[in-house]
């Protein structure tokens, strides 16, 4: 038996193509995939658009136009892992373009409602270190910040925060 790799459906209103086209432009490594629209068969009206394939750094995902009935919620979300504070801006940034809401602790929301985790991906490795004392500082800072301080939380790991 094969095994393909998973590919995420996130279901959009009527914003699906938008969404995939917004996603693509930020992310560098980035493709449009294959399009499906409604035909005579249905269930929406005829030609508008059912479906989307992209690729975002190499992970897939399907955008469905599905209707209002479901949105999105935090409970589940999107992580970028940043090399630099400079990644963290231009991710942070982009993603709040047109109407995005920061939240706390690295989240975001985009204008879509879907969230985002823009993280340094230092951080996990400053909070689980034999240093409990400095995991505990940094976690102390980065439950005061919005979007991510790289030099702020190193500063706090190292006890000069």
């Amino acid at each position: 038996m094969t095994h393909k790799p998973f590919t995420t459906c996130l279901w959009f209103d009527t914003q699906a193509e938008e969404a995939a086209t917004f996603y693509v432009s930020i992310f560098k490594n980035s493709k449009m995939g294959r399009i499906f629209r409604y035909n005579a068969a249905g269930p929406g009206p005829e030609g508008t658009l059912a479906t989307i394939e992209f690729e975002l750094n190499g992970q897939k995902f399907m955008g469905l136009n599905g209707g209002p009935q479901f949105t999105f919620n935090p409970a589940v979300s999107l992580v970028v892992e940043c090399k630099d504070q400079a990644e963290i801006d231009y991710y942070w940034e982009r993603l709040l373009d047109g109407g995005g809401q920061e939240v706390a602790c690295g989240w975001l929301t985009d204008k879509y409602g879907l969230s985002w985790q823009v993280v340094p991906g230092e951080l996990l490795d400053m909070m689980t270190g034999p240093d409990t004392e400095a995991a505990t500082r940094v976690t102390a800072a980065m439950l005061q910040m919005k979007k991510f301080d790289i030099a702020a939380l190193r500063e706090a790991g190292a006890g000069q925060g």
